[in-house]
């Protein structure tokens, strides 16, 4: 009786041994399985990335070819008639791009973008120079915040900040007599005093020239208005559409800017105003800064010519393309040279 029972208890056993096996080899294979899964999705997503940043950049140098085609027919005026000024609408890509489509799947690989004027905006740049605020800019970046309805004293603290980022240019100190001194100012100006310095008596003459150490990031980006006390991410979201961050300082261009930027930029021009010269431009763009004065005699007599222009050098290119559950949102800036030839500064993922 005993011996029965404890074969009954082993047949037990082994049952429960053979269903724990079971069960532990089910779970490694599932494993696997999952583990091979997890490693195709994400060879499919590195493609697809790689996919989206291939056909982005092929953008980016149509753009760059529209731009030089432009250049060469309308070489001295940007306007928003132009081709370039065209926005591409949401553009069916999967008949040219090979994205791993089963049957089946419907066709989702998408491309839109625009190409936009960057001196249509307010440049930040133009705030200050080498480490000095600029009190005409900042007046006119205060009127474009008044323009936007946000606090005009804003405009002030921004150059602060703007001219903290930048270097600034020291004395030049000579030990040579007689010798000329530079004061603060631009590099170039104390080179080229440097530079006759030596001619005149270079065994007894010493000039230096030299910058203070930055102690603040340089401003590439509107988000780095964020670094100025006052500045919400609200403010910055509607701001983005009417400021920029360019190498240099630029000019206007009247034929693109919007009425909050004319208005701020043209002094004793009101919004209304800035409307009237937007609806004069699109019955006929500005030929030049004499069609544009002579169009408003009584409202750009003031205007300074290194304030306005007609023509761009840079250019902001913005790109969007979808491809099945993802997707890739990327802004360029060009320059255009004067012999129509283009350059990517930067590129960034939004």
């Amino acid at each position: 009786m005993m011996r029965v029972i404890r074969r009954k208890t082993q047949g037990g056993v082994a049952v429960i041994t053979a269903l724990l096996l079971t069960t532990l080899a089910i779970t490694i294979v599932a494993s696997l399985f999952w583990q091979q899964q997890v490693q195709v999705r994400s060879i499919e997503n590195q493609r697809m990335q790689l996919q989206k940043q291939w056909i982005l950049r092929g953008a980016i140098d149509w753009a760059r070819l529209i731009l030089r085609e432009d250049a060469r027919l309308t070489r001295n005026v940007d306007h928003l008639g132009e081709p370039w000024a065209v926005r591409l609408a949401d553009t069916q890509l999967d008949q040219y791009v090979e994205n791993g489509k089963a049957e089946g799947d419907e066709a989702n690989a998408t491309l839109s973008g625009q190409i936009v004027d960057a001196q249509s905006l307010y440049n930040l740049t133009n705030l200050a120079t080498n480490g000095v605020p600029d009190p005409r800019e900042v007046a006119v970046f205060s009127r474009l915040l008044s323009n936007l309805r946000m606090p005009p004293e804003l405009a002030e603290s921004t150059a602060t900040m703007i001219a903290k980022s930048q270097a600034k240019v020291k004395t030049v100190v000579s030990s040579s007599p007689g010798a000329a001194t530079v004061s603060s100012g631009s590099v170039a100006s104390a080179t080229d005093a440097a530079a006759s310095q030596s001619d005149a008596n270079s065994a007894n003459s010493a000039t230096e020239v030299s910058a203070d150490t930055v102690q603040f990031l340089r401003f590439i980006q509107t988000d780095d208005l964020l670094a100025v006390n006052g500045f919400t991410p609200e403010m910055l979201l509607r701001l983005k559409n009417f400021v920029t961050v360019l190498p240099r300082k630029t000019e206007i261009n009247v034929n693109t800017a919007s009425p909050e930027v004319l208005s701020a930029r043209i002094d004793g021009v009101s919004m209304g105003d800035a409307a009237m010269m937007i609806a004069s431009r699109e019955r006929a763009y500005f030929l030049s800064l004499t069609d544009f004065k002579h169009r408003f005699q009584d409202k750009a007599t003031t205007v300074a010519d290194k304030d306005l222009s007609v023509a761009t050098h840079f250019f902001l290119v913005n790109g969007k393309v979808k491809m099945q559950r993802s997707a890739l949102d990327v802004s360029a800036l060009l320059e255009r040279a004067e012999d129509a030839s283009t350059s990517v500064l930067w590129i960034r993922e939004n």
